[in-house]
């Protein structure tokens, strides 16, 4: 196949499980080595900064954490005219509307991906600045992976194991395992606001 495929994660990764998606792309590029029309971004929170890059695509694999109402660590996959009402319709945070911006934005101007694959996965915890994901979250980042390679597949890819090498990722500094080990201790540091300014005796 010769169209490009964009594989995009989403998310901010300082807030718990809403770093879902980026941490699929992580361990994607760290886990399969794809083919060259096939570009892995860490989207982060960029919202209309990501236009070109859908400019580009043919088709589109997305990554995120999504308010689905379900059983935390629940995936549920979403495809086609779909995926912009799935990315707003329960939102969890500034980035998904301005993803949904995004979208719309690139269909008015006529250049949308013509196929779209949502991978959404069910947050347990968001309200954890600094946090990592939760177990039931972490758990599905595998599953979410073999849900895209299966699809590249159906699409006439060849994933492989293997390594891919990409400028667009997180920086190393806060990929997960640097972030998460690195994380100072509930004792430490106050988890649930700005200590200074809670009542006494709370």
């Amino acid at each position: 196949m010769s169209d490009k495929v964009l594989v995009l994660g989403i998310g901010n990764v300082l807030w718990a499980d809403e770093g879902f998606g980026v941490r699929c792309i992580e361990r994607l590029a760290e886990s399969w080595s794809l083919p060259g029309n096939v570009t892995l971004l860490d989207g982060g929170t960029q919202g209309l900064y990501l236009l070109p890059f859908l400019e580009q695509a043919d088709r589109m694999i997305v990554f995120d954490a999504v308010d689905y109402g379900l059983t935390p660590g629940t995936l549920k996959i979403v495809e086609g005219t779909d995926v912009p009402a799935f990315l707003g319709a329960k939102k969890m945070s500034l980035h998904q509307t301005g993803f949904q911006d995004v979208i719309a934005t690139a269909q008015l101007m006529g250049y949308c991906p013509e196929l779209l694959l949502l991978i959404g996965c069910q947050p347990e915890e968001l309200e954890d600045y600094g946090g990592g994901l939760r177990d039931v979250v972490a758990a599905q980042v595998d599953p979410a992976i073999a849900v895209a390679i299966d699809r590249l597949r159906a699409w006439g890819l060849d994933p492989v194991p293997g390594i891919s090498t990409t400028g667009d990722l997180t920086d190393p500094a806060i990929r997960r395992d640097a972030y998460e080990s690195g994380r100072p201790s509930a004792a430490e540091v106050c988890r649930t606001g700005d200590a200074r300014f809670f009542p006494k005796g709370a």
